[in-house]
């Protein structure tokens, strides 16, 4: 999609972080943007603060682990702009792994959001897609979690790590339909994703507070600190922006993460390369 212009997009986390800086990159691209969101609050003053720049944004209350919810949200904007072209499954939380504590109740939260969030999404969006013809793209948040284990046993890692998979495939099915994939993988950005248990809801249960002396909290503080650290959200949007333009299905901000990655491939053809035939 090398024009976007005139097109839609539709962002779900879309009230903060990276996903309020992919709208209003969008936005200022020409965009008409619907931004989807949890938080009722930061969605009011997000779609304000958007409107400054064109008056065609428009916002919805969306719970992503809800499929019933994101198809709400997926009718809006239906309503609102008519054909949606681009949609970034963005949402995302974080919660406690490791091996100490493993917790049925984070488990279930981070993959009901990171990963069925972005299900929900495909689901909606796709057929409509396919449907009005004018061509689209799908992009999936994901992380550099999803490409190496240095969060240990984690549902955060487990969770990207699906999303990439699933993005993966869908953009090998959907290239002869002219629909475009990608899977944003970022490693530490400036967002409140270290505080997403402000929108932790009842049925998954308190978040438990960590030992302060275990490993898994020392974790959590090095985490905080490299996000604070971390990338401006903007300059994620803007590598987006080249992503769907150039129809490219990685989409990496943080070149030093590398060795990372070649570390686990190399790990993978050394055991390929040891197996012997039988």
């Amino acid at each position: 999609m090398r024009e976007l212009a005139g097109k839609t997009a539709f962002v779900t986390g879309g009230a903060g972080g990276i996903g309020l800086s992919m709208a209003q990159a969008f936005a200022q691209a020409g965009m008409k943007v619907m931004i989807a969101d949890i938080e009722t609050e930061a969605l009011g003053a997000a779609v304000d603060n958007l409107r400054r720049i064109t008056p065609d944004i428009e916002g919805s209350l969306c719970d992503v682990t809800d499929a019933a919810s994101v198809e709400r949200a997926a009718q809006a904007a239906f309503d609102r702009f008519g054909n949606v072209h681009v949609v970034c499954n963005n949402a995302g939380v974080a919660a406690g792994g490791g091996i100490d504590h493993i917790s049925l109740d984070n488990w279930r939260w981070v993959i009901d959001v990171n990963l069925m969030g972005v299900l929900h999404g495909i689901r909606s969006f796709l057929p409509h897609i396919r449907k009005h013809g004018e061509g689209g793209h799908i992009v999936n948040t994901a992380s550099m979690a999803g490409m190496q284990g240095g969060l240990g046993f984690s549902p955060y890692g487990a969770s990207k790590f699906a999303v990439v998979s699933m993005s993966e495939g869908l953009h090998a099915q959907l290239k002869p339909h002219g629909i475009g994939v990608s899977v944003l993988c970022p490693s530490y950005v400036r967002t409140k994703i270290g505080e997403s248990g402000r929108n932790r809801p009842a049925r998954y249960g308190a978040s438990q507070p960590l030992d302060p002396a275990s490993p898994a909290a020392a974790m959590v503080a090095e985490i905080a600190k490299n996000l604070q650290a971390g990338l401006d959200p903007a300059d994620v949007a803007a590598r987006v922006i080249e992503a769907i333009r150039d129809d490219r299905l990685y989409i990496f901000t943080h070149p030093g993460m590398r060795a990372e990655v070649e570390d686990r491939f190399a790990a993978i053809l050394a055991a390929m390369d040891a197996v012997t035939p039988s």
